[in-house]
Parts: C-alpha cells; structure tokens; sequence
C-alpha cells in the first residue's frame, strides 16, 4: 500500500487541533485515499459525505435550520451513528457545497466532533471557503508523491534512504552499487510520475502500456473539468495546457505565447495561466532580474517557463514508444526538459514555490540557471544536467564570482556521484529528495522596556 508523507502531519492535525482541515490539490494527487486511511485508523467512527457523488446531501445544507438539525439529518443521511468525541466526518468535494462557507464555523464552534474536508483546485473556486475566519480552519495541500515516496512505493528500504542522506549532508559519494540501482530509479520515475493511481497501476502490473493509458486517462480528465469549470476561457486554458510540452523541449524552455498566435497578448492569457497553476496542474517559473533575497521583489511576471505539475503526464504527452527511450537515456527528445520539470516538481512539493511560483534566472551577459531558491536566507542556485558535461555551466559560474550576489553554495543536480569543487557542490539527481525547507526554529523577542514602563 502507498504510504504518503502527509499521512503523519494529517493524523497529529486532526488528534490535536479542534479546527477543521481543508485538504486541497489538483484532482488524482490522492486526497480521498489518504484521509479515508488516516480518518479510519485514529477514529472509531469515520463518516464519509461526498457532494458529487451524492448531490442530494446538498440539501442537508440548504435546509437545515441551525447546527443540531444539521447533524442530526447527517446522521440519518449516512446511517451511520455520530458518536461525541470518537467521530471524523469528512466532506468531499465540498466545492459543490456554497453553504459549507457559513456551516463549518458553526460545526466547529459546537465541537462534538472532527471534521475535514477535501476539494480539488482543477477549475475550483475555494477562495470562499479559505476566507473562513481565522481559528476555525486550516489547510493543507497535498501533491503527487514525490521521489522518495515513490521510491518507498516500490520497495527502497529506510536503510538506503538514510544512507544516501548521510552522503547528501556529509558530502561523501555514495556507494557504487546504489548510486547505480537510484540512477535507474529516477528514469523510472521520469516516466511513471508521481499519481497515485499510476504508481499503483505500476506496481501491480509492470506494464508500462497500462501506465500510460492510466496518464492519458488523467489528462483527458483535467481536459474535461477545464471545459466544465471555466466555459469562458476554456479555448485559451486548453491552448497553453496542450503546448506546456512544445515548450520545454524549445532550446529556451521559456513559454512563448506567439506560439499561440500572431496576436497572442500576455494580458489576454493571463487568466488562464493563472487559473493552470491555481489548479495545481502547471507549475509557473518566474525569471528574476536578478539572484538576491528576496526573490519575490525580482519577479518578472511576463517571463516564465510552465511546467506540468508530474513529470510522468509530461512523458505521456510527448507520445508513444518514449518509455523505453527514456530509461536508455536515448535523446529523441529534449531530454532536461523532462528532468527540469522533475526538478519543478520536486521544489514544488518541497515548499519551494511557497505559493509564488518557482524562479530561475536569464542574462544576455551571465547566461541562464534552470532554477535560484531561498535557501537558508541566501539565493541557492541550481543547475539540471542530464548529459555528461555536467561541469560547464557559465552562468552559474559567472552568478557564484558575482560578489553582489553573495553566493555561498551551488548544487548541480546530475548523473554522476558527489563531489564538490570550491562552492559548486555536484550532486546525483535522486539527492533533490532530501533539499527541503529548513525547518523554523522558535524565534523569541522580548521588547525591553527599561527606562519606559
């Protein structure tokens, strides 16, 4: 069975916190499957209410005439028993559920029982349901597994885990053998990606065939909910979704709207980029004019790159007969885009987006980083090298001698084993699962009030 990080983080949520979860993601990333595990194995009684599934619970909302009606036709429409203190009841989809807004602080002020919800960000406005007064909900987005659970999915033991970490934090190369078995790892994951339906379909089957009916049937999915979701603009959304691909295999990989047409406008297309990385199906990359903390006050909103938010569905989309291409590293096509949109992933799911977006950087005189993070309070620079001229990189050479920038580190993600060289540090591709966020410690400031009180 996939186990998934946030399991733990969900579970010590819902034991500990008297306010409700608003659990989100774009659609397949596997919400449902985690909450039902999680909810099941804290809760004596888990009572499930979807609104797509069954509309006609709508009405339990529309209709009832205070908190206590509400629960107790709850009760009836599920059959299921509501008991005080031992009961987690979870709405799903509650994107189709406008008086969710108004019930769940109330639901939550009578405190009987738990309650999380889910919705999926494809094409939904949950901007209503976040506005929920502080204290009465908190939320937590979830995306499709990353690396390394992925490789837990397929069996890696913690042992291996933790000693390429060790060699990740110590900077020591990593035994032959595994460096090896991790390398063929990630091709895999390059092409089966991270949703949880397609790994699972992996596992059972090891065919590659019905994976990537799996992934196309996703994609045909997200298609479908963009017509339902935005009528208006679902030409234009549809457009840069299909074209995301085209993209990243240019020799820039910046997204180029004449693409679309001669009269193709940034302004004009705006929305719907917004709407694909609302939605949790692109990733949006900003260029900065320039490498400094803090990155959000260098963004260029009108220069970017779109990844898709899993690497696997980019491989589907690039056609047939590319799997076994992609695990002989056969260079048919463009094949760092498919590891930068990895890279976008892994950041992304890390906490590196941070709800901005990523950043990479672009100089007519330094040249072009494939990403710049905020790292420890300093501009990390990253470059992607899936060939094995992995030590030409003159941009980020030129970036690190820039003393303006204060660069102290940079990591160069590639195929081959650690070493490190002056401030660039080479690191195997797989090692982008242990680059997370620094973890905040308490930060105590007392005001001194000598001489004043």
């Amino acid at each position: 069975m996939i186990k998934r990080k946030k399991e733990n983080e969900m579970q010590n949520y819902l034991l500990n916190n008297k306010r409700a979860l608003l659990v989100t993601g774009a659609r397949q990333v596997g919400k449902t499957f985690t909450i039902r595990k999680v909810g099941k194995a804290c809760f004596e009684h888990f009572v499930e209410v979807n609104f797509v599934e069954r509309p006609e619970a709508l009405k339990l909302f529309e209709e009832a005439e205070g908190t206590q009606d509400l629960l107790l036709r709850l009760s009836a429409f599920t059959n299921r028993k509501l008991v005080p203190g031992k009961t987690l009841i979870f709405f799903d989809e509650v994107q189709e559920c406008k008086e969710m807004v108004t019930a769940v602080k109330f639901l939550v002020e009578e405190g009987s029982y738990k309650y999380v919800m889910s919705g999926s960000l494809l094409g939904v406005e949950l901007n209503d349901l976040r506005s929920v007064p502080v204290g009465y909900l908190d939320e937590m987005e979830m995306y499709p597994l990353d690396l390394e659970e992925f490789a837990n999915a397929l069996g890696i033991s913690d042992d291996v885990i933790a000693h390429l970490r060790d060699c990740f934090e110590q900077r020591k190369p990593v035994d032959a053998f595994i460096h090896g078995r991790m390398l063929d790892l990630v091709r895999h994951y390059l092409l089966i990606g991270g949703m949880p339906a397609v790994v699972q379909k992996y596992l059972d089957t090891n065919n590659l065939k019905s994976v990537l009916e799996q992934q196309r049937g996703i994609i045909r999915t997200y298609k479908r909910d963009i017509t339902k979701y935005d009528a208006g603009h679902k030409l234009q959304i549809e457009e840069i979704y299909d074209l995301i691909p085209a993209e990243l295999n240019a020799k820039n990989k910046r997204f180029t709207l004449k693409e679309l047409g001669e009269k193709a406008r940034f302004a004009r297309y705006e929305g719907g980029l917004l709407w694909l990385n609302d939605a949790g199906v692109a990733i949006p990359t900003y260029n900065v004019e320039e490498p400094k903390v803090p990155l959000l006050l260098n963004k260029q909103p009108n220069l970017f790159k779109l990844f898709l938010n899993d690497v696997g569905l980019l491989a589907a989309m690039y056609g047939d007969n590319i799997q076994l291409r992609l695990l002989s590293g056969d260079n048919y096509i463009n094949y760092g885009a498919v590891y930068e949109n990895f890279v976008a992933q892994e950041l992304n799911a890390h906490g590196f987006a941070n709800g901005h977006g990523l950043y990479y950087f672009n100089s007519k005189k330094q040249g072009e980083l494939d990403f710049v993070i905020e790292y420890n309070g300093a501009v990390l620079p990253i470059e992607v090298k899936s060939g094995k001229n992995y030590e030409r990189h003159r941009a980020l050479s030129n970036v690190v001698k820039n003393e303006q920038y204060a660069v102290n580190q940079a990591f160069v993600f590639c195929q081959d084993n650690v070493s490190v060289r002056e401030k660039a540090v080479y690191l195997p591709i797989y090692m982008l699962m242990f680059l997370d966020q620094p973890k905040l410690d308490d930060l105590i400031v007392k005001f001194d009030l000598t001489g004043l009180g």
